[in-house]
């Protein structure tokens, strides 16, 4: 049994931040990995775009035994030592440990068109409820990864991460390609933004279980929490309610605050512990849905 420590509940949701834990932080005793940078703009899925991504090597990584893989959308938002994610520390942290197994993060930046009056490409490519995006990856990224370094074949190794509209993608490309992808976490995931609505809620019943394990979070003042269309918080919870019906090994932590990616940061090291977990459930096993486990504190 887990004992959960007592904290108060705020009485405002809407400012509300989460504290770091030690896992987000560089300790001491804890060699870092390396982290190289890759231009990307030869794209034949996106032609024209232009984009960044970065490989970062656990110091623990050995040629001679394959890695787990972790691909992380938005890039350096989510690489970003100073930032709320921190992915690289959380990696070194968590490998040197050995609370997950050695795995290489790949961290891919949305593409841009450098001349265009609106640069962006992000929605096209994280939103679409197609195959693109996980081609992308499989085609383009991931064998510039694998020629330089070992990584498993084994698709119950490989996960991919996102927020807000990198959430959804993530598990887009988990749904479409279970057989690479079978780790996802999705933060504030933005169903409601795919274009034609979020087909999760009715989809994922719907057809048999996929051998995908998922960890979602969602947060109780979301955009349009509290109005009746194209509401975040609402359909992260419906997909939660689709996998739980579904029988998927899946976990939904709620937490407050508004959509930005503290709680999700925070969570990081958890949700790689519960992904990379070696206890496998049994089939349809019940979902956990719990608070946000960070310590909790009020803006100032």
């Amino acid at each position: 049994m887990i004992e959960v420590p007592y904290q108060s509940l705020p009485r405002d949701q809407s400012d509300v931040r989460y504290a770091h834990g030690p896992d987000s932080a560089v300790q001491p005793g804890v060699p870092v990995g390396r982290t190289i940078e890759f231009d990307w703009n030869e794209s034949a899925i996106y032609p024209g775009t232009f984009r960044k991504f970065w490989v970062h090597v656990p110091a623990r990584y050995d040629p001679a035994q394959p890695a787990s893989l972790m691909v992380f959308q938005d890039g350096w938002w989510y690489l970003d030592p100073e930032g709320e994610v921190r992915g690289a520390i959380v990696l070194d942290n968590l490998v040197h440990r050995g609370d997950i197994p050695v795995t290489i993060g790949v961290f891919v930046a949305p593409g841009v068109f450098p001349d265009a009056e609106d640069p962006k490409n992000r929605n096209t490519e994280y939103d679409a409820f197609d195959d693109r995006y996980v081609s992308f990856l499989l085609d383009e990224i991931i064998p510039e990864v694998t020629q330089r370094y070992t990584i498993a074949e084994d698709p119950d190794r490989w996960g991919i991460c996102g927020g807000s509209s990198g959430g959804n993608c993530a598990f887009t490309a988990a749904w479409l390609r279970p057989d690479r992808f079978r780790r996802v976490i999705g933060y504030l995931s933005s169903f409601t933004q795919m274009p034609g609505g979020n087909p999760y809620p009715e989809l994922i019943p719907g057809v048999p279980r996929k051998p995908l394990r998922v960890f979602l979070q969602a947060g109780h003042r979301d955009l349009r929490w509290n109005e009746p269309e194209a509401n975040w918080l609402a359909n992260n919870l419906r997909v939660a309610a689709a996998l739980a019906e579904a029988g998927y090994d899946f976990r939904l932590v709620l937490g407050d605050g508004g959509h930005n990616p503290n709680h999700g940061g925070v969570l990081l090291p958890d949700a790689l512990r519960w992904l990379w977990r070696s206890d496998d459930r049994p089939d349809g096993c019940a979902a956990d849905v719990a608070e946000g486990e960070a310590v909790v504190r009020a803006a100032e």
